[in-house]
């Protein structure tokens, strides 16, 4: 099928209108091409738009598991820093240890003012009903995980658990999307926002484009991970010496995405990607392996 569109100013003014409408509503894609007298025509192409990779109901289901323990755990976290807070206030530092057996017989022991001992109760019930409510989400999680073989094969890898490798699955879906680990940085809004201009080149902080909290999850999970790997505990070091603790966190996390890209693409576990690498069976890999 071919359409006249006229001459190339005609042609703009096409254009231009097309870039108004709803581009989703086109089933077809159309290719411009003009003859010898400058006449511009629109030719219909056989072939369809790429298809979009949208997530199921079941998956938009358990990413809300994961957002509800997430809300919960920060919950629990504030009143946790209150209640920290309130010791400090009577000379009592034990940090972890206040959540001991001990150490919250010493906080509730404590002789506040009316108001001030009303708050210490309040925080304290609410906390003790929001652990057994976390205990059952992080159940629930874990449970899922084992369902999942992809979840299974990312959890082979050192500072990643079910949390982090359910998130990643769920997030990224079908990883044969995706060409090359800068596809899924970019696509995690890990990668440096760039304000360039002429032959001035400036890279910020990270987009922070994507998934929110995939990527808390994958700066937690680089740190266990920099913790237990001692090749990664020295780029760490190395890093944080060089551009500082929080530059050094979100390059980490980066590592750690990428590589649990790649283990999902070949479906290879922490073991066969040390054993052969990332690349291998990839055109033009570093390896030499075509």
């Amino acid at each position: 099928m071919v359409k006249n569109l006229g001459t190339r100013s005609q042609l703009r003014r096409y254009r231009r209108a097309c870039a108004s409408m709803n581009a989703c509503q086109a089933s077809c894609v159309w290719r411009v091409f003009f003859d010898e007298e400058g006449t511009a025509h629109l030719v219909e192409s056989d072939d369809n738009f790429p298809k979009i990779w949208v997530p199921s109901w079941e998956n938009r289901d358990m990413r809300q598991l994961l957002w509800h323990r997430h809300r919960m755990v920060q919950a629990r976290t504030r009143m946790m820093n209150q209640l920290q807070a309130v010791a400090l206030n009577e000379g009592l530092r034990c940090k972890k240890k206040l959540w001991r057996e001990q150490g919250r017989e010493q906080l509730e022991a404590f002789r506040l003012a009316p108001w001030a001992s009303r708050r210490r109760e309040d925080l304290l019930q609410l906390l003790d009903r929001l652990n057994p409510t976390i205990a059952e989400l992080t159940h629930a999680i874990e449970q899922e995980a084992e369902k999942s073989p992809q979840a299974r094969r990312l959890m082979t890898h050192p500072g990643v658990g079910p949390l982090t490798a359910l998130a990643f699955v769920l997030i990224i879906g079908k990883a044969e999307r995706f060409q090359c680990g800068k596809q899924i940085a970019a696509y995690l809004g890990l990668v440096p926002l760039e304000d360039s201009s002429g032959e001035r080149r400036r890279l910020g902080h990270i987009t922070k484009q994507g998934n929110s909290l995939l990527r808390f999850l994958l700066v937690e999970a680089a740190q266990a991970t920099t913790r237990t790997l001692p090749e990664w505990r020295s780029k760490y070091i190395h890093l944080t010496m060089r551009r500082g603790k929080k530059i050094a966190k979100v390059a980490m996390a980066r590592k750690l995405a990428i590589r649990l890209f790649w283990m999902m693409r070949q479906g290879w576990n922490y073991q066969q990607v040390m054993k052969f690498g990332s690349y291998v069976g990839q055109p033009g890999n570093r390896y030499g392996v075509q």
